[in-house]
């Protein structure tokens, strides 16, 4: 039987469906991606409202990520760079730190803040280049803590961790207590700090764009929602069934699966709002940290203080919340309004959109970093994808999918189900 006659879908377009498409083409086979919405990317999404792109929540990229240097071509997206550092709204005040060792223009204004002692700013030098030496894999076999003990027992005051790592890797990991396991701090840390932060020009839906563009020999069927998925076979919403030499899941794989109903994922869900201004009270490409204890508001980001395809000459600002809220839309844009009047000195905002994501990040323990392809097998048939399995990141889901897709070609290409297969279905 020739790769390409065989029947593999994959069941969603995000990041990993895609890198699981592109690695089956490389090898010969012909997949079919079936996407329940209109357009790639899964949570890496994008909308033009008002001359503005609006990613799908606060993201960027870190170009140290070793899966994404893999399978992105940086020079195409037009990748613009965030400083690296941040602005800090405390008592009516902006302060700025960052690193002055990769941006000389940073130094002057942290040695100056008050953003934590000389002591916490000398420790900050030490955990970079701690976690520069230290090896990813030994990341993720350390002994896991909270982030909020790891930076305690760091020797981090207080005021450091108030002020800077609370609001920033609250941003982060998408919940406001640091409770995130302290290997994906040291990761996350690590690849900020052998690398970059950044945004595509055209928005953060130009990654699985690209990805799509790659690909040659792949299907895609969008608008089609699937109810279950069996070991032959594939059910849609409407009860059309597609049959299926192998199928790979790459979204949460529970709802799909009649044993697995009581193993779904957990996720965490955060508040993104955009909104239009007439000038930035953040000049360069910072992210605004919020310390206010008793704030919705977790981080601010101007995208019009990057280039940007941008056909409206206002400024673009996006807010992000990660407190759990009971809030309705109107009382939280009012709400999020007076925070941005009274704690950052931004009047006058005028409403663009919220996006209330509930599926933002799964919620994990036992964070790895690697999986290997016969650990994506969940039956003989069915391979899983998506970075639930690793840990929340675009560079897990993009492992998570090739190594399901390496264990779907090693399933064919040993003859463990190939020839049964190919008799029922011709």
């Amino acid at each position: 039987m020739e790769k390409s006659a065989y029947k593999i879908h994959i069941i969603g377009s995000g990041i990993s469906g895609l890198i699981a498409a592109q690695v089956l083409e490389n090898f010969g086979y012909h997949p079919t991606i079936i996407e329940a919405s209109k357009t790639v990317g899964g949570r890496v999404k994008s909308d033009i409202v008002n001359g503005f792109t609006l990613d799908h929540g606060f993201q960027v990229l870190l170009t140290s990520y070793p899966a994404v240097q893999k399978y992105l071509d940086y020079k195409a997206l037009e990748l613009q760079e965030f400083l690296p550092g941040a602005a800090i709204f405390k008592n009516q005040k902006i302060e700025t730190i960052g690193d002055p060792l990769r941006n000389f223009s940073l130094l002057l204004p942290t040695l100056c803040s008050k953003i934590g002692s000389f002591s916490d700013k000398i420790k900050i030098l030490k955990l970079n280049t701690f976690l520069k030496k230290k090896k990813i894999t030994s990341i993720f076999t350390e002994e896991e803590k909270t982030t909020l003990q790891y930076l305690k027992d760091f020797g981090f005051s207080d005021a450091i961790i108030n002020n800077f790592f609370t609001p920033f890797f609250s941003g982060i990991f998408l919940e406001p207590n640091l409770e995130t396991s302290s290997r994906m701090f040291e990761f996350v840390y690590k690849m900020f700090g052998n690398g970059l932060a950044v945004l595509p020009k055209k928005g953060i839906q130009e990654i699985p764009n690209q990805l799509q563009s790659k690909l040659k020999n792949t299907e895609f069927l969008f608008n089609t929602k699937v109810k279950e998925v069996k070991d032959k076979s594939v059910i849609l919403e409407n009860n059309n069934v597609l049959e299926s030499h192998i199928t790979i899941i790459a979204t949460d794989a529970s709802p799909l699966i009649a044993n697995l109903k009581n193993q779904e994922t957990l996720w965490k869900s955060c508040d993104t709002l955009y909104f239009e201004t007439e000038k930035r009270v953040i000049a360069k490409p910072l992210i605004g940290l919020i310390t206010t204890k008793s704030a919705l508001i977790n981080n601010i980001f101007y995208h019009t203080s990057i280039s940007n395809a941008s056909t409206n000459s206002k400024e673009l600002l996006s807010v992000t919340i990660v407190k759990q809220h009971n809030l309705n839309e109107a009382d939280l844009v009012l709400k999020v309004t007076q925070e941005l009047k009274t704690i950052c000195n931004i009047p006058n905002v005028q409403f663009i959109k919220h996006y209330k994501i509930k599926k933002a990040l799964p919620k994990l323990i036992n964070l790895q970093y690697e999986i290997s392809s016969t650990e994506t097998k969940l039956k003989p048939t069915i391979f899983l994808a998506g970075d639930q399995l690793l840990n929340g990141s675009l560079n897990a889901a993009m492992i998570s999918g090739e190594r399901a897709a390496l264990g779907v070609i090693q399933t064919l290409e040993d003859g463990l189900i190939a020839d049964e297969l190919t008799s029922e279905y011709n």
